[in-house]
């Protein structure tokens, strides 16, 4: 399939879910079991449709790779078992290692807590030509502190500093410093997999209930479900406030992992291809150069 074909039904799938301003974007317009024209039965066509994109993602991961001018950061935010993982996994599933960098940001360390909240990010940012995922990110800093208070005590942050306008000033900083990276050629997409309350249950249930998905449970995940319509208020606020062109969010129906792979490929191969990637240009030099290479190893 050509590319033109791909990205037609790229823009089919993405554009419902984009979000490039934030002003009016309310979480519950997105249904967490949407398919759009899909149904239930076409799972096998999407799994044909994204073998299709990831095939044409690799091919598109080679020239970013070859041309080392842009970097690419993929940004995963969901609650407990909507999937960042499996769509990482199968999404990612065609790309050159030597050309992608994965991160997952757990509880910060001391040193971290000895920094600014964006310094541990700062260091993991991809190189030119890489592909950098981040699995959960400096959002937390606006999700996971936002709900629980305790954890913003423990940053040693001056007490003048913690105001009320604390959240709105963290969406400032981070809207400034995506608007840095974009400026330095990195490109930024942002994904909400937004799960559904009954959904999260039945796959907690999963997991207890399977031996071999025993090691995916914590207890700890039950209790951060207790917050959820936190969680869900927060989720709303940072993507309000952080949703721009150049870093825009897709909040992505998780109900269905087929379909959220569909979705996130679409994404990155929309967002690669615009970017006019291509192989380096070889010079008349060079291509002298090649030719008596050729010439040597021919007499061998």
């Amino acid at each position: 399939m050509k590319l033109e074909d791909i990205l037609k039904r790229c823009k089919k799938v993405t554009d419902p879910y984009r979000i490039t301003n934030g002003d009016n974007f309310r979480l519950k317009d997105i249904s967490p079991g949407d398919l759009l024209d899909f149904k239930s039965e076409d799972k096998p066509k999407a799994k044909e449709a994204l073998a299709v994109g990831i095939q044409a993602l690799a091919d598109l991961q080679d020239k970013l790779y070859a041309q080392d001018r842009w970097g690419v950061l993929l940004i995963f935010q969901a609650m407990d078992a909507a999937g960042k993982d499996s769509a990482i996994k199968h999404v990612m599933s065609g790309i050159n290692p030597q050309g992608c960098q994965v991160y997952s940001f757990k509880a910060p360390s001391a040193e971290d807590l000895d920094h600014d909240y964006l310094w541990r990010s700062m260091k993991c940012l991809p190189n030119r030509g890489h592909i950098g995922i981040f699995n959960r990110s400096y959002y937390e800093e606006t999700l996971v502190v936002r709900v629980h208070p305790e954890f913003l005590a423990k940053q040693k942050l001056p007490p003048k500093l913690v105001s009320k306008h604390i959240w709105k000033e963290r969406f400032q900083d981070i809207r400034c410093f995506e608007r840095y990276l974009t400026r330095n050629g990195v490109v930024i997409l942002k994904f909400f997999l937004h799960l559904s309350r009954k959904e999260q249950k039945k796959r907690f249930l999963e997991r207890i209930e399977k031996p071999d998905k025993n090691w995916k449970f914590s207890p700890d995940d039950v209790a951060e479900r207790q917050h959820w319509d936190q969680y869900m208020q927060a989720y709303e606020a940072a993507i309000r406030n952080t949703a721009t062109k150049d870093a825009p969010w897709y909040v992505v129906p998780a109900d269905n992992k087929w379909f959220t792979r569909v979705v996130v490929a679409a994404a990155i191969i929309e967002k690669l291809a615009s970017l006019k990637l291509h192989y380096p240009e070889v010079s008349a030099d060079q291509l002298k150069q090649l030719a008596a290479a050729k010439r040597a190893l021919a007499k061998e």
